[in-house]
């Protein structure tokens, strides 16, 4: 089963499958509370190892790329995403989608990509606050998002997230002891700057090919075929790590302002 549902409607539909016995492809997030992300894994467990969460963003060849260097010595990273979400979709109303609910909605929620991408490149990572910006046309609903993460004895970071910026912004930025490293996810490019040089590397890349990696993963899984050890393949049973990280997030949001932008 493919659930691609809004985000409130999960644990219903993944403890159906596990009575049946039916693997499951479920959207991300998968929840916005601690209490939410348990009952669905403690549900979720007959089918769990068979099983996906929609991360596509784990395909991306640069992030793939990142996932096979030595980031030992990082010891800061910064990611951001940014887009203008009247732009998402043609004949789309923000105010008429889930984005727009208080509880399951907003900008951390719909772009939880990078919460798990940071947490799948250096494991451990805690929520060390999270500051939001609101909208009074939509009480409850983040449309930008800092938070700040630490891992104890590794690196520490932040991701900026919001749905303001008038052009396509999808990066990540990785300190370490002997190196910068530059990673932009949307024009598939990874930069390695250090005292010596720069060297840069770009991938060919098709959007669409990341969701084709892990619906093609995710049938193989439910074929019982053999699949090469991965990682970053979302496999549901290894991803409670992330679903509860982005449900730490949501729940420690502060509202510290609102943005003025006609919502139409």
């Amino acid at each position: 089963m493919v659930i691609a549902t809004e985000t409130p409607i999960r644990l219903e539909l993944i403890q159906l499958c596990a009575e049946k016995g039916w693997p499951f492809y479920a959207e991300k997030p998968l929840a916005w509370n601690a209490s939410q992300v348990a009952a669905i894994h403690a549900a979720a467990e007959p089918v769990a190892d068979r099983s996906m969460v929609g991360f596509m963003m784990r395909y991306h060849p640069v992030l793939r790329a990142l996932g096979a260097m030595d980031l030992s010595q990082a010891f800061r990273f910064h990611a951001e995403i940014g887009h203008d979400v009247r732009q998402w979709r043609a004949n789309w109303r923000f105010a008429d989608s889930y984005a727009a609910r208080a509880e399951g909605g907003g900008v951390l929620l719909d772009l939880s990509h990078e919460i798990d991408m940071v947490l799948a490149l250096f494991p451990g990572l805690r929520v060390h606050d999270a500051r939001s910006l609101g909208h009074s046309g939509f009480p409850g609903v983040d449309f930008a998002t800092s938070l700040h993460l630490t891992a104890a004895g590794g690196a520490a970071g932040s991701i900026a997230m919001d749905y303001v910026s008038p052009i396509f912004v999808r990066r990540l930025e990785v300190s370490t002891a002997s190196e910068r490293i530059e990673a932009d996810f949307h024009t598939a490019r990874l930069t390695v700057v250090t005292a010596v040089g720069r060297e840069e590397r770009f991938f060919t890349f098709e959007r669409n090919e990341m969701f084709l990696g892990a619906m093609g993963e995710f049938l193989a899984l439910v074929a019982g075929k053999a699949v090469p050890e991965d990682p970053l393949r979302p496999r549901f049973d290894r991803m409670r790590a992330s679903n509860d990280l982005i449900a730490a997030a949501w729940e420690a949001r502060t509202f510290t302002g609102q943005i003025v932008m006609d919502m139409g």
